[in-house]
């Protein structure tokens, strides 16, 4: 489709937002106006609030109740930097979601007993309804939430010993692997899938992002021996992050 067939909303849509990338519209300014858009492009007011509506859905400006709509400050993209697994001896849950040692956070976590869905069981190689230990992660560096993670491991593995629950116990917060070591299972692998979707109102809220951000999603699996032992995903806003892999050459 060439530029001049496009429908009018996304040509005014993308004209503004050129002028939001060159900094005639600075961060923080207001938008014009509905009417504004109107004039100045010739267009109804449908196509003017649907451009307006692309920019928001963007993330590119923000509607303020009884104000108007302004052009959002950027964040700059920083780094989650995934490192693989980690041998014993550094393996906390901030430091196995964030490989960057010049990071530092703290975390906290509430766990409870659930039963396995269908996608948890089938990453975790057991049946759909088998009992499983589940910890909602918050991450924060700086006192800023950055990630959030939920975990589930199979109880026939940690049921009835000092590490089922990750954040209790003698190795409380010490991690996967060294966790699983208390119980003679070796972690030696792990794998990781990253996607992107819209993130879910509590997600959005929990991150300090605003509806309709997109968040990307990194699913994890530790293996040890080829079972799996632990599952989990983490979440970050889209918009503020960048997924960076440092993995050692064999």
């Amino acid at each position: 489709m060439a530029f001049g067939d496009q429908p009018a909303y996304l040509r005014v849509a993308d004209d503004l937002r050129k002028k939001i990338a060159a900094g005639e519209l600075q961060p923080h300014a207001r938008l014009p106006s509905q009417a504004r858009i109107r004039e100045e492009y010739g267009v109804s007011d449908t196509v003017a609030l649907e451009a307006r509506k692309v920019l928001m859905v963007e993330g590119l400006v923000e509607g303020r109740s009884g104000s108007g709509t302004y052009v959002r400050a950027q964040p700059v993209p920083r780094r989650v930097v995934r490192g693989g697994f980690h041998t014993a001896g550094e393996t906390t849950p901030f430091r196995q979601e964030q490989a960057d040692d010049r990071i530092t956070g703290t975390w906290e976590a509430e766990s409870e007993q659930e039963e396995a869905g269908g996608e948890i069981a089938g990453r975790l190689g057991v049946e759909a309804g088998e009992r499983v230990m589940r910890t909602r992660y918050v991450f924060r560096s700086q006192g800023e939430v950055v990630m959030l993670s939920t975990s589930w491991e199979p109880l026939e593995l940690t049921g009835r010993t000092p590490v089922m629950l990750p954040e209790e116990g003698p190795l409380a917060g010490r991690g996967v692997v060294d966790r699983m070591a208390a119980l003679d299972l070796v972690v030696d692998n792990m794998a990781e899938e990253v996607g992107a979707r819209p993130g879910r109102a509590e997600e959005v809220l929990a991150l300090g992002g605003v509806p309709g951000h997109w968040v990307m999603v990194i699913s994890r699996t530790y293996f040890a021996g080829g079972r799996p032992v632990e599952t989990a995903d983490v979440v970050v806003l889209a918009e503020r992050y960048r997924i960076a892999y440092r993995l050692p050459v064999k």
